[in-house]
């Protein structure tokens, strides 16, 4: 089976790495995002999927549109049975779509049609869901609203956070979407139309997303934190002195703590760090103030005794 693969980030890397130690798969061609400025020092930065495919020697195409004809005569001249999706990072046209006899496979971290869209990993954590899942499915020109092909349902913990949800994931996710490619190109899975009365969109997040509101309740600021872990993360800001101080909350857990005091308040409880939340209150585990390392409470404790009684903004 002859392959274009579509991928971006990290996330994308390991259903790549799988398809190309399938010996039935053949990935022809990568297509990734252009390299981009990252970090402070705005290095030019290629994209994990590019890397992984240079490191493989796999052809890597990244267009700055897939609308110009540059990039439908050259993936044409692949001659790929099918091409797959993962986190590419933007709508694929029809001109594209339309190229493989097989279609276009996409996977996507949600049990669809719930949170089609950007941040369905996110949106599960933030409302607390119980599950969530992947969907295999065709993609059409809408976002996420083409056909399923076969979807694996994950429960989600108590504690889960983006990252130990990506994990999860992977360590199904990459066998699934090979098995499910071999059972739709034999013609023994049928797609399914989504029922778009039951659909839900997750939204772009940006850094603005993780500023933590602490009139909020305290379950759902903990959720957030660990939604937003590790990008774009729960921050807060703190005025020291006359400056304004930003703190990234990476870990905390919900006490049922009444500490009578304005939300937002900052105490401490045996080297603990108790935020005042309405009726409850959190504790915050690990922070990292704006320019340090992540440190665990009593760390951060030290040397900003007189943080103590200051309100988070």
């Amino acid at each position: 089976m002859k392959i274009v693969f579509f991928g971006t980030p990290a996330f994308a890397v390991p259903f790549f790495e799988a398809l190309t130690n399938e010996s039935d798969f053949n990935v022809a061609c990568v297509v990734t995002q252009p390299d981009k400025p990252s970090g402070r020092g705005g290095k030019i930065t290629s994209p994990e999927v590019k890397i992984f495919a240079e490191q493989k020697n796999i052809p890597v195409m990244q267009f700055q549109s897939l609308k110009k004809t540059e990039a439908v005569e050259t993936l044409s001249s692949f001659h790929s049975d099918i091409f797959v999706v993962v986190a590419y990072g933007k709508l694929i046209p029809s001109s594209i779509l339309n190229i493989p006899p097989k279609g276009v496979v996409n996977v996507h971290p949600s049990l669809l049609p719930k949170y089609r869209g950007p941040s369905p990993m996110q949106s599960a954590i933030l409302n607390g869901d119980k599950k969530t899942g992947i969907s295999i499915m065709l993609l059409d020109e809408g976002m996420d609203t083409g056909p399923i092909l076969a979807q694996k349902t994950l429960e989600l913990s108590e504690n889960e956070t983006t990252i130990s949800l990506e994990l999860k994931i992977h360590s199904i996710g990459p066998k699934f979407l090979c098995d499910v490619l071999r059972s739709y190109v034999n013609e023994n899975c049928m797609p399914s139309d989504q029922n778009n009365q039951e659909a839900s969109v997750s939204r772009l997040l940006s850094k603005k997303d993780g500023l933590i509101n602490w009139n909020s309740d305290a379950k759902s600021i903990e959720r957030m934190i660990r939604a937003f872990v590790p990008w774009p993360t729960a921050w807060t800001t703190i005025k020291i002195n006359d400056e304004r101080v930003r703190v990234k909350i990476l870990e905390a857990k919900v006490t049922q703590t009444n500490l009578n005091k304005p939300n937002g308040t900052l105490c401490e409880n045996q080297e603990k760090i108790i935020v005042a939340v309405n009726s409850e209150a959190l504790e915050l585990i690990t922070l990292q103030p704006e320019g340090k390392a992540p440190m665990q409470a009593k760390a951060f404790l030290a040397g900003r005794k007189d943080w103590i009684g200051k309100i988070f903004e």
